[in-house]
């Protein structure tokens, strides 16, 4: 389980849950809103570590038996409410809810439940989650995870304290992957520029091959397009096409490559490239493009994502941007 210290970004919420601990004024019942990849779980492991140290501070000591019992995943306190099937039924909550909380704390003066991707309980799950948050024993402190709050009962999101997670800078996560996780610069870039702002998505990236591979082929298409010929572009539509499930990831990343030559090309700033390994290639490019020309690419682009959720011809739009790519 992480500690606060280790987690980026979420400031505010971190600075929440330590004055909660701090004053000894914990709520029943937290709903932490934000997308996958946010961040949710690792903050929620790191506030129920720290409510159950030893020690008594704001932040997990990571040496008292309470902290390696966290760690390990085997402390009696902390309980995970697990899913085994696409929603979380009724049953479920009853068995790893409402009978278990009735069972005071085995070691520690709070008992925490996670409940990931609440979202995802029945009506009916809701509801007796409902009746256990609306009168809680003093010890119990839940913990809900949702990428999705509507999805939620009103009911159960009046009881909640809600902590929506925000996108983290692109800046902070960069740096992050490097001297954490010891990923290289360029791809540290890359990954931090594709992520989001979701530390999690991020590391995803450095550790997917696909990723790599995305980048690699996107990267010769924006470098070469102009001198391939009509079979060449063509061979690059079939290839973009063949992978339309991972089609918004090429398109963002197509759509990173021309705001780095437009910015270049009126900043003349390599420090603000996305494609930081890429300075020569950028510029030149920037040289040979005109602002109208970078612009109408950008707006392109713009249409054949929108295209892309309306299910037009996918291969036909991108035929013709890769056409409009060509032209300079």
């Amino acid at each position: 389980m992480a500690e606060f210290k280790q987690i980026i970004g979420h400031e505010q919420i971190i600075q929440h849950m330590q004055n909660a601990i701090r004053q000894k004024k914990i709520s029943h019942a937290y709903l932490l809103c934000g997308e996958s990849g946010s961040g949710k779980r690792l903050v929620a492991e790191a506030f129920a570590k720290a409510v159950l140290c030893e020690e008594g501070g704001i932040e997990a000591c990571g040496k008292c038996k309470s902290c390696k019992q966290a760690e390990s995943g085997n402390h009696p306190d902390i309980r995970v409410v697990v899913r085994e099937k696409a929603t979380l039924g009724v049953k479920e909550i009853r068995e790893q809810v409402t009978a278990d909380v009735q069972i005071k704390p085995y070691s520690s003066e709070y008992k925490i439940y996670l409940i990931d991707e609440a979202e995802k309980m029945t009506e009916e799950a809701q509801n007796a989650l409902l009746k256990t948050i609306e009168e809680p024993p003093e010890y119990a402190v839940f913990l809900l995870m949702v990428d999705r709050q509507e999805l939620l009962l009103s009911t159960v999101l009046s009881r909640c304290v809600l902590l929506p997670f925000y996108p983290v800078a692109t800046g902070k996560i960069k740096q992050f992957l490097m001297e954490e996780k010891g990923v290289p610069d360029y791809l540290a870039e890359s990954a931090a520029a594709f992520s989001g702002g979701l530390v999690g998505r991020a590391v995803q990236y450095t550790e997917s091959e696909a990723f790599t591979e995305q980048r690699e082929e996107v990267l010769h298409l924006v470098k070469y397009v102009d001198q391939m010929t009509m079979a060449e572009v063509m061979e690059n539509v079939k290839l973009f096409a063949s992978k339309k499930d991972a089609a918004t990831e090429y398109l963002d990343m197509i759509l990173l490559w021309y705001r780095d030559v437009l910015m270049y090309k009126a900043t003349k700033d390599i420090n603000a490239l996305m494609f930081a390994n890429e300075p020569e290639a950028v510029a030149d490019q920037a040289k040979k493009r005109s602002f109208e020309n970078l612009q109408g690419i950008v707006e392109a682009l713009e249409q054949v994502k929108q295209r892309l959720k309306s299910n037009v011809n996918f291969e036909t739009a991108l035929e013709l941007l890769l056409l409009y790519m060509k032209e300079d």
